[in-house]
């Protein structure tokens, strides 16, 4: 188990890939901090799933927009299991609608989630481990939207491709201190946000055609590749983006 000792917090892990990443880090070894925001019952399932590797959980309601709320989740984090080791930025929002139509309320929640909710608890980690003088890994879930193009999805967009930049300003900054900092970047993946994807066959039909792989992403695949940058084996690796998405991004055209 590579990531024996170490203690992971994964934000909104109460379904979908943060779960899959908390029970994979969890099989690895890590104790896990299980973050959600409204999903108590997905967090507790999640918990569960953690339990029954043999390691220890701790879940944490925590709105990632709000900065009173990450400090408090970071808090709890260190004085339930005394460290923090591995943080995976996780937790993410999109909102469908024109441009021209968007409003400062869509912007911000998406804005607030995923892009500031990273920064700040990026940051509330590094404090952690700057104090504690130890070294870690930040794992940012960004998306292939970080490079392609979404109509409808601009402040996704616009949020997304702010985290790659954050990720590659900080694995500079980061890098003497021993934090090295990674995005793992999904295309298309099974999860409940993609739930009217999966049940329309002429859309996902054509999504397919767009996907060399010939199929879509499942939570593992995302988690597997988390649990190798979370590892020692992963060591020398910073500042870079890794894509799960079956080759979509080189091949997708919008139909």
């Amino acid at each position: 188990m590579k990531l024996e000792g170490k203690v992971a917090l994964v934000t909104g892990s109460s379904q979908g890939i943060g779960q899959a990443i908390a029970e994979r880090l969890a099989q690895e070894g890590a104790n896990i901090v299980i973050d959600y925001r409204s999903h108590a019952e997905g967090a507790e399932e999640t918990l569960a799933k953690v339990e029954a590797t043999g390691r220890k959980g701790l879940t944490v309601k925590a709105d990632l927009g709000v900065i009173s709320d990450i400090r408090q989740m970071i808090q709890s984090s260190i004085e339930h299991f005394g460290k923090l080791d591995i943080l995976v930025n996780n937790a993410g929002i999109e909102k469908h609608g024109s441009f021209w139509e968007v409003t400062e309320a869509d912007y911000d929640n998406v804005l607030n989630v995923n892009l500031k909710g990273v920064f700040f608890t990026t940051q509330a980690v590094v404090q952690h481990l700057i104090e504690a003088k130890q070294t870690g890994k930040i794992i940012n879930i960004s998306s292939v939207h970080e490079e392609l193009p979404f109509p409808h999805f601009t402040s996704y967009c616009v949020s997304k491709g702010g985290v790659k930049m954050m990720m590659r300003n900080l694995a500079i900054e980061l890098g003497p201190l021993g934090i090295t900092i990674n995005n793992v970047a999904p295309g298309a993946i099974e999860t409940p946000i993609n739930t009217n994807l999966l049940n329309d066959k002429e859309k996902l039909g054509a999504l397919l055609k767009n996907i060399p792989l010939g199929r879509l992403g499942k939570p593992s695949d995302v988690a597997s590749l988390v649990a190798f940058l979370a590892s020692s084996d992963a060591d020398y690796i910073t500042g870079t983006t890794f894509f799960v998405d079956g080759g979509l991004l080189w091949n997708y055209q919008e139909q």
